[in-house]
This record gives C-alpha cells, structure tokens and sequence, in this order.
C-alpha cells in the first residue's frame, strides 16, 4: 500500500512531466505561506531536485505579514533550510497598504502577495513561481468563475506572463487535498500558522461546499471535472448568433 509521501511525490512527478513545468537550468522560486500545502510543495521539490533530469535551482520565499494569523516567521524559515532549501524572509504590511475607507478582504491580500512574489523574482532572476494550488483548489476556482462571473476558466498548471519573462507552475495541481493533508500528517508538519481571520468572507469556502456537494468527494469525479477543462467538445457548446444585416443594406 503505497504511504502518502509516496503519492503526492508520484502525482507531482506525472503533473511536472505532463505539463512541462522544469526546464533545464531552470531558477524555481517556491511561495511559502506556512500552511500545509506550500510546505509540502517546498519537501517534494527539494527531494525531486536531486535527482531530476533537468537540473534546477530551489529558493523559498516567505511573506511576513502583519496579519493575526501569520505564522512565525523564524520558525517557517527553520523548517525550510532544514530540507536544503535556501530561505529569504520579507515583510509585506498587507494591512497597512490599505486605503482609508477600505476593508480587509482575501483578494487585497492575494494582490498585494503576488506583487511583491513577482517582484522578488524578477529582481532575483528566477524563470518560474511555484504555488501551493491543488485540485481542490483549481476546481473550487472553477466553480467560482462559473457561478460568478459566467466564465469557464480556473488555475492553469503552467502558465507563462506575457509582460515578463516568468512563469507560474502548480506543481500540486493533480493532488487532492486530503492527499496533501495525509502527507503532512505522515511527515508531522502541520500549519505553522492558524487560520486567517479574514478567510470566512471568503467565496471559497461556499465553493468548496458547492464541490463537495457536486462530487460527493469522489476522485474520480473530480479528476473528470478537471479533465474536462482540456477536453472541450466545442460543438456542443452555444456560441452567440451571427449578427443580422441591417434592413435595406445589400446582399
């Protein structure tokens, strides 16, 4: 019976070989919150890096917030550089950059985070981020964009910056959640931070209940949920009407 270790390092290997995530030389910038699915990211990476076929470069990047919830910053750092990994530390008021009038929410948050990963890795010289996201994650986005935006789209895999010479990978994108939480606990390390304060506003936690409902948490519902997203039978699909001539214009 295969432990969780073994599963996730087995999914991330078919999800980096699929789509195409390592190139030779490549410099990887991990982003690292503390939770559970980034640090499990970060081990298999630094694992992988031994022996992958195309040798890459590893560094880990922690945001210190000024968010209650924000883990301990040394202690992230700690755990890091026990695995090999080189580990840099930068402090992002999240709060602080708020405008008066404004209030808190997740994608503030989000933004201001992506920002400053962006500009650390431009300014570093790394070719790719790469993200916690999960198939929970890619599904539940799904959803939301479906829902509340009338629009098919979620969390590519890969997915290259047109304005810089970057790329985003989602290594942990064909691992489920569950699988990522088994792994944490087989390996003992849990969050190193406790839940955001903020998180309840949130749309994902409706979205995440709107997945299980739909799923029933069944795998091989929701591996057929995120095949479906690259097997589009266009056909089917409606696509708006061709617009009518004008009356009176010519034929």
């Amino acid at each position: 019976m295969k432990n969780a270790e073994t599963t996730v390092a087995k999914l991330v290997e078919v999800a980096l070989r699929r789509y195409a995530m390592i190139r030779e030389g490549d410099r990887i910038l991990v982003a690292v919150s503390g939770g559970k699915d980034s640090l499990a990211l970060a081990y298999d990476l630094a694992r992988k890096r031994s022996w992958w076929p195309l040798p890459f470069e590893l560094r880990a990047l922690h945001l210190v917030t000024d968010l209650g919830a924000a883990p301990n910053a040394e202690s992230v750092r700690r755990r890091l550089e026990g695995w090999g990994i080189e580990t840099q530390l930068i402090r992002l008021p999240v709060l602080g950059r708020l405008k008066a009038g404004k209030s808190m929410n997740c994608y503030w948050c989000a933004t201001q985070r992506r920002t400053e990963l962006i500009r650390y890795a431009l300014d570093e010289g790394f070719g790719a981020i790469a993200l916690g996201h999960h198939l929970d994650d890619a599904l539940e986005t799904l959803l939301m964009n479906m829902l509340d935006k009338g629009q098919i789209s979620s969390m590519p895999p890969s997915l290259a910056y047109d304005k810089y010479p970057l790329r985003i990978i989602r290594p942990l994108i064909l691992c489920e959640e569950r699988q990522i939480e088994a792994f944490a606990a087989e390996k003992g390390f849990g969050e190193l931070g406790g839940e955001c304060e903020y998180d309840g506003a949130s749309k994902r936690r409706m979205a995440r209940s709107r997945l299980e409902g739909l799923t029933g948490g069944s795998s091989a519902l929701k591996r057929n949920l995120f095949a479906s997203l690259s097997n589009v039978n266009d056909t089917y699909l409606p696509r708006p009407a061709a617009p009518r001539p004008a009356e009176g214009s010519a034929r």
